[in-house]
């Protein structure tokens, strides 16, 4: 299963509209997942166009997408084996009273990475329109799970 990871749109903060380089680089993926800061349910709507969708709940998310049936504060995902949490604001939760997860995918920081911490895979998107909070192409990223394993990459919109 290929998945669109994007976080941080700030729309229209930021920009007004989601660009069309997200659609092109999301072309072909079954599921995204949005890690907070969407500000308006426009952008999901859109996204839903390319593939179903699931958000994180921002830090600073107007109401109308805080009341959004697809947004959560965090979503726990298994696909095919792999449990994935979606939430905003930092990548690593160490609750030793909880299984971790295989992937966790945050936001938040405008920052692209992925990292592998005691054998999670951990993916921020960065912003695909606020990067180091200046209105400007970024980045989004895939996650392919195939198999019981997770591969993410993050991509550069130009």
């Amino acid at each position: 299963m290929l998945i669109g990871l994007l976080s941080d749109t700030h729309i229209p903060d930021a920009v007004m509209a989601l660009p069309d380089q997200v659609k092109s680089a999301f072309h072909g993926v079954d599921l995204i997942l949005h890690a907070g800061d969407i500000f308006v349910v426009s952008v999901l709507n859109e996204l839903e166009c390319i593939a179903p969708v699931l958000a994180a709940k921002g830090d600073s998310e107007y109401a109308e997408v805080r009341n959004d049936q697809r947004v959560s504060d965090k979503h726990t995902i298994t696909i095919e084996g792999i449990t994935i949490w979606l939430w905003h604001d930092g990548e690593w939760f160490p609750d030793r009273q909880v299984k971790p997860p295989d992937v966790i995918i945050s936001g938040h920081t405008h920052w692209s990475s992925i990292s592998n911490r005691d054998g999670i895979l951990l993916v921020n998107p960065g912003s695909p329109t606020y990067p180091l909070y200046k209105s400007r192409l970024g980045t989004v990223a895939l996650l392919n799970v195939n198999s019981g394993k997770a591969e993410a990459q993050i991509i550069q919109l130009q």
